[in-house]
């Protein structure tokens, strides 16, 4: 069974491309929703942020998130050294959950899974997987896209993009690219990926 990662700066269309790759039948990773729940609920995880950031990094059982963004965009060593920490638990955690789709079970071995990741090259995940796609778009319409769907500024927008990777560096990793800017079919470019896999 292949592993497949997908990744693409904000707004680029990368979690419509994976909804799409689950229509078929495929299984998606996740790696934002895994990490924010391995971040609340696998104990040693807990306890090695909480020994990074303070014992009361942690509110009603639940990290917080706010003072978290707080600390580490104030200060890079802290960013990189909790990256330090999280990165290596999803990456077991994925490894675990494709693990389980290849052997099967109940429901037959699908012919590739997929880890959803716009860090994906940046947090080393990348070496988890078999093949790599960006997903790219034209920036103004990856601003566009989400100002509408975060209701942001557009300046906003375009710092949060300035702090990501570029397009050429994922592009520089990927195996294939799927261009999502309202000229080219996305169903389409999945349809044919899906058909090159399975």
């Amino acid at each position: 069974m292949m592993r497949v990662g997908i990744t693409g700066g904000i707004g680029s269309g990368k979690s419509t491309v994976c909804r799409l790759f689950g229509l078929l039948g495929i299984p998606v990773y996740d790696s934002d929703s895994r990490a924010r729940a391995l971040m609340n609920n696998d104990v040693s995880l807990r306890r090695e942020i909480s020994a990074l950031l303070g014992e009361d990094i942690y509110q009603q059982g639940n990290l917080d998130r706010k003072r978290v963004a707080a600390l580490v965009f104030a200060d890079g060593s802290l960013l990189q050294a909790l990256n330090r920490i999280v990165h290596p638990a999803v990456g077991r955690d994925f490894l675990a959950w494709a693990d389980r789709y290849a052997e099967g079970g109940n429901v037959g071995i699908p012919p590739y899974v997929i880890l959803e990741s716009a860090i994906l090259v940046e947090s080393g995940f990348d070496r988890y997987v078999d093949r790599v796609v960006a997903v790219t778009a034209p920036e103004e319409v990856r601003v566009a896209r989400t100002v509408a769907r975060d209701g942001v500024s557009s300046e906003q927008v375009r710092a949060r993009i300035a702090v990501q990777s570029g397009d050429k560096e994922r592009l520089t990793r990927a195996d294939e690219v799927i261009r999502n800017d309202e000229r080219n079919s996305l169903v389409e470019q999945v349809m044919a990926l899906h058909e090159l896999w399975k």
